[in-house]
């Protein structure tokens, strides 16, 4: 059977690939620090050895819409373009092509619905800035399969954060009983607090500190009982309106199991949100 891992959990500002790649007076001042975290982040991954990712996201309105909103979504496709010209134009993202695994995407397909989740599935899907910031991040050469996975973060009716975690629980079983010899890494990315057009979107730090402080204690400690005891659809308006996000973080604290500490655990409070990464090692830490 596959074996998993890894389980990783982080945000995907997509400005990090023009603020790593500036120089001279383009450069922020923020950057070294940021690229000295990122660096140490993706060793994290490399240390693992993975022959295949599963990447959880959520699209940002580029390829769901209204007209067609799946909550659970399973890429099925030979190959996955990306970026969208507005994640080029604003944020200076490279365009790219992603290789699918096929077997896999049918795999959870198969076993998800037969474990109780009506996923969707596309096999021409174009995947966003949620899942190529992770790639950029933690595997730049982009030469590893992945099987994308997108959630519904932000148009209601939304899922509760319990069926997030349940999907998570579900992904890290279903993967462990594909008939493999592969070794599979989990990422997903989320928000913590973060707010989108609204009067706290461009502050020193995340709109919402003490929640970013809270959010990332439970991460680390696999707290999913205390993070479920608090976090429901309606409390997430309340550190911004964009921070349903942090559903997915809930998912991945599922793949990770509960009370699951956490191998690697880093942040960087970058003007309007605060950056999380987390690594767990299923099996121990590779040497």
């Amino acid at each position: 059977m596959a074996t998993v891992v890894a389980v990783i959990a982080s945000t995907h500002h997509p400005f990090y690939y023009r603020a790593s790649t500036a120089t001279g007076a383009d450069r922020p001042p923020f950057a070294d620090e940021w690229v000295s975290k990122i660096l140490a982040f993706r060793e994290t991954l490399t240390r693992a050895k993975p022959d295949v990712l599963v990447m959880v996201g959520s699209d940002h309105f580029h390829q769901l819409w209204l007209d067609n909103m799946p909550q659970f979504l399973v890429g099925k496709a030979p190959f996955y373009d990306a970026n969208w010209y507005n994640e080029e134009r604003e944020f200076g993202l490279p365009r790219m092509l992603l290789t699918g695994q096929e077997d896999l995407s049918g795999h959870i397909l198969r076993a998800g619905l037969d474990a109780g989740f009506d996923l969707a599935f596309s096999n021409e899907l174009r995947i966003d800035h949620s899942i190529t910031c992770p790639i950029v991040t933690l595997r730049p050469e982009a030469d590893l399969p992945i099987v994308p996975i997108y959630t519904n973060i932000f148009a209601p009716p939304l899922p509760q954060p319990k069926r997030f975690v349940q999907l998570g629980q579900a992904i890290r079983e279903i993967v462990e009983s594909w008939p493999s010899h592969l070794r599979v890494a989990i990422i997903g990315t989320g928000h913590l607090s973060l707010e989108l057009g609204g009067p706290r979107q461009f502050g020193p730090h995340g709109p919402d500190p003490e929640f970013d402080r809270r959010a990332v204690e439970w991460i680390a400690n696999g707290d999913l009982d205390g993070c479920l005891s608090e976090v429901t659809l309606d409390s997430l308006h309340a550190p911004g309106n964009a921070t349903h996000g942090f559903m997915d973080f809930m998912l991945m604290m599922g793949v990770a199991g509960a009370g699951a500490k956490a191998d690697h655990v880093d942040t960087l409070d970058l003007f309007h949100t605060m950056e999380a990464y987390f690594t767990w090692y299923p099996n121990g830490a590779p040497a």
